[in-house]
């Protein structure tokens, strides 16, 4: 079982998916996590902005894992292991979900905004590693960087335009598109 904090951070990841940064309260999060009100300043000082930044590094870094493991037999493969592993995270923004890293970058303002570097921290590590399975597989680097730009374009749209659309219907024509191309690619 995972400790106190390790459970605040898992609901804080949870609310920022479901309510985003705005709707994140620590009411929610304490009774999420089962956590007891007096602990929360223990645990984050820095109070709501600390919280939600460790939830979306959390976050982030999962995703990262995840990526590490995808299929790099081709670079087909790994697009197609990326759309497959990720469609069950879109599907949840179809249900009203969402991205926790995007959570974080929508409700930061400024450049220096502490939740705003989180979130292209955790952005740029999933480009990388995608860039970096995709060249792994074969591709030239420059190629493999480009795509892995636009497969994580693809998904943060996706959660956009499933959630608002209540469907999962945005990110299956892309995912369409996106195989059709690398189909006729040679």
């Amino acid at each position: 079982m995972r400790d106190t904090r390790g459970r605040m951070i898992d609901a804080a990841i949870a609310e920022l998916q479901q309510r985003g940064l705005a709707g994140m309260s620590f009411s929610d999060v304490l009774a999420r996590s089962g956590a007891a009100r007096g602990v929360i300043y223990h645990h984050f000082p820095g109070g709501k902005t600390q919280m939600a930044a460790e939830a979306a590094e959390a976050n982030g870094r999962e995703v990262c894992g995840y990526l590490a493991a995808l299929d790099a037999t081709s670079p087909r493969g790994v697009v197609e292991s990326f759309i497959d592993g990720v469609r069950p995270s879109v599907e949840a923004s179809a249900a009203g979900g969402g991205c926790a890293v995007a959570a974080v970058a929508v409700g930061s303002a400024r450049e220096s905004d502490p939740l705003r570097v989180v979130a292209a921290a955790s952005l740029s590590s999933w480009v990388d590693q995608l860039a970096e399975r995709l060249a792994s597989a074969g591709m030239d680097s420059n190629a493999a960087s480009d795509l892995a730009q636009m497969l994580i374009a693809i998904l943060q749209g996706a959660h956009v335009l499933c959630r608002a659309a209540g469907s999962i219907e945005p990110f299956d024509y892309a995912a369409r598109a996106l195989t059709a191309l690398l189909h006729n690619e040679r």
